[in-house]
């Protein structure tokens, strides 16, 4: 720390010179090290909650209500994705990155500084009574020409746009993590109900035909294809159960959450269990083509390909240096000013402009790349979606029919007219269509994610996509 007492502020003032100086030093940015503790941020995760009031007040600002009941138990999707907005790192680095950028436009819109030089001299053949010592003094203003500094400006404006627009790509990617991993937790819970049913249903079955062995109504062969069919429904339920841990942990990783956080709430999938009803195919890939956030960063980028070009040619022109001086000769003020330029001989920035050039070419294929990648995505997207609605539909006919045939058994069964086999067929027949039912309903949600994704908007208003907080909305709270 420098500390100024009265006594240096007063000689300052005696030497301009030195309070000059002085000026300009309290102007200067000081370093303030900011070390990074593994342990420290380590624990700063784990650390994190669901029930952080920071979270709530951010839920209640998107959600444009007031939440009652704190901590929530029950989280659905907009609110989850709200979560993820707030928690996740992978929007912190895309922040970061914008920050990156808004700093670029600063630095380019900085004027370059004048200098300044003192060339003192001594005359050893000095006349008597005359001073010996000359001194001069030169100043350099340098001027910029062409228009360079608002072409830097223009280039790092749009740098900053592209990574602006990085963020709201990141968000819908983080979405699109949680959705799927929410989606694996419903097929794995589903999944492990309905096995539960089947087993119980398989073991049923075998106890009744063992009981129909003892008596010789059934074959040795057919109790064994039972029991094999037990097993393997009973190892089915145990891989159900080791999904559905997995994909908790894979929604808490979605979330930028430990594990531990979410393990005791609950999770509404309504939003899984329906789908849109109408899709306008020609309307969505017109708004996709124009709006999807990376598409606008590419175009982002493309403009600033123009503006780094226009930079490079406005370069061929030299810049201005003024140089007035002064000079205390001999008892003689002297006083003068000098122009300076770089003279264009062997080269006019050929190079840097044809580099330019280049870039920009670069940036156009890229942009053309990206829409006709857009393009191939959207329509696999919405082959397979309409191929999975397809299948769903079959396979929720097949289940109302499976249904229909044990209602059928179970009526029979109470008036004796059809044995308990019977009736147990009919159960397993029905569970296992609800096993295809599930897997066809998943099928048919990955591909409306994979057409939202390609989209970059949200079909189901159950699952709309809120507001992107540019700027981290944990800020102070953790250190």
């Amino acid at each position: 720390m420098i500390i100024i007492t009265r006594n240096h502020m007063i000689r300052m003032m005696k030497k301009p010179y030195l309070f000059i100086i002085f000026a300009f030093m309290m102007g200067c940015a000081t370093y303030h090290p900011k070390p990074i503790s593994p342990v420290q941020t380590a624990s700063n995760l784990e650390s994190r909650t669901l029930d952080n009031a920071g979270l709530k007040g951010f839920l209640e600002k998107n959600l444009h209500h007031e939440i009652t009941h704190w901590p929530q138990r029950s989280w659905d999707f907009p609110m989850l994705t709200l979560a993820a907005f707030y928690y996740h790192p992978d929007l912190d680095v895309a922040r970061a990155k914008w920050g990156v950028a808004q700093a670029g436009v600063i630095t380019a819109g900085q004027r370059p500084n004048p200098g300044i030089g003192f060339l003192p001299q001594y005359n050893v053949n000095a006349v008597s009574g005359v001073s010996p010592w000359i001194l001069g003094f030169t100043f350099d203003v340098p001027i910029e020409t062409a228009g360079k500094r608002g072409y830097r400006i223009t280039q790092a404006k749009y740098l900053s746009e592209a990574a602006r627009l990085n963020i709201a790509t990141a968000a819908w990617q983080t979405r699109s993590r949680l959705r799927e991993s929410l989606l694996n937790l419903y097929a794995a819970e589903q999944a492990e109900l309905l096995l539960k049913r089947q087993l119980a249903t398989r073991e049923d079955l075998v106890e009744q035909m063992e009981r129909r062995l003892a008596v010789g109504e059934v074959s040795r062969p057919d109790v064994t294809v039972a029991r094999l069919l037990r097993d393997q429904t009973r190892l089915s339920l145990s891989e159900a159960r080791k999904q559905r841990a997995e994909a908790r942990s894979q929604t808490a990783n979605a979330l930028g959450l430990a594990a531990e956080a979410i393990k005791r709430i609950d999770v509404s999938f309504s939003f899984l269990e329906k789908l849109p009803q109408e899709i306008a195919p020609e309307d969505l890939r017109r708004q996709a083509l124009l709006n999807r956030s990376d598409i606008l960063s590419s175009l982002a980028a493309y403009a600033a390909s123009e503006s780094a070009l226009q930079l490079q040619i406005g370069k061929q022109y030299p810049d201005l240096h003024l140089g007035p001086g002064y000079e205390f000769s001999q008892g003689e003020n002297k006083w003068g000013i000098g122009v300076s330029l770089t003279l264009p001989v062997f080269n006019r920035n050929q190079g840097p402009i044809a580099e330019a050039e280049a870039h920009r070419k670069e940036a156009g294929a890229l942009f053309m790349s990206l829409q006709a990648r857009v393009i191939g995505e959207i329509e696999r997207a919405l082959a397979g979606y309409e191929g999975a609605v397809r299948k769903l539909e079959e396979a929720d006919a097949l289940v109302s029919d499976k249904a229909r045939q044990l209602q059928s058994a179970q009526a029979m069964f109470n008036v004796g007219e059809a044995d308990r086999l019977t009736f147990l067929g009919a159960r397993l027949e029905l569970l296992s269509s609800s096993l295809s039912r599930l897997e066809a309903l998943v099928q048919a949600q990955q591909s409306l994610g994979l057409l939202e994704d390609a989209l970059q908007r949200p079909l189901d208003p159950a699952g709309s996509f809120g507001a992107v907080p540019e700027k981290s909305p944990r800020l102070g709270e953790e250190k």
